[in-house]
């Protein structure tokens, strides 16, 4: 079993989900991907149902029409807008936050869930992940995965331990 009919399976279909959606992302103009899928692109992967995305601010509003279409229900929060297929356990989410913008302009195509996509660049997806895990107003265990993130990115990459926060600098050399 390839590794993107086991992601179908325990998801659901997610990966097909996925390709359906960067498809309609491809259409809208510049996007990439952050979060842990991004995350998973640099270091060993590690199981996750959420896709997360960044796409120019000025194009959310049509590319929701379109997910509507093929059956994904939209929810909308303060820094992000969701969307779901009912049966999928695939969980997309668009970030809204305006500190993201820039990392599209950065991003390269990798290769996700068997088709290539946007990725943000390491350092950007680095620099996402602080922000995340230093967000006192994020449940406890999302935050604590955005460590974990964290950690798995300083072990791979050294050079990068001075733009880590030093309590997770402290973790790595203890380890």
């Amino acid at each position: 079993m390839t590794a993107v009919e086991v992601y179908n399976f325990v998801t659901n279909g997610g990966a097909n989900d996925f390709v359906e959606v960067a498809t309609i992302l491809d259409r809208h103009g510049p996007w990439c991907l952050i979060g842990g899928l991004a995350v998973n692109c640099y270091v060993e992967p590690v199981y996750t149902v959420d896709v997360d995305v960044i796409v120019i601010a000025e194009n959310l509003g049509a590319i929701q029409d379109e997910l509507v279409a093929p059956g994904f229900s939209i929810s909308e929060f303060p820094h992000s807008m969701n969307a779901k297929k009912i049966k999928s356990k695939l969980n997309l989410q668009f970030t809204t936050d305006a500190r993201y913008q820039d990392f599209i302009s950065r991003a390269e195509r990798r290769d996700v869930l068997g088709i290539k996509v946007p990725v943000a660049s390491l350092k950007d997806v680095l620099q996402g992940k602080i922000w995340a895990w230093s967000d006192l107003e994020r449940r406890l265990s999302k935050r604590k995965k955005d460590e974990l993130d964290l950690i798995r990115i300083g072990e791979i990459y050294p050079n990068l331990h001075e733009l880590l926060p030093k309590e997770i600098v402290e973790q790595l050399r203890k380890g």
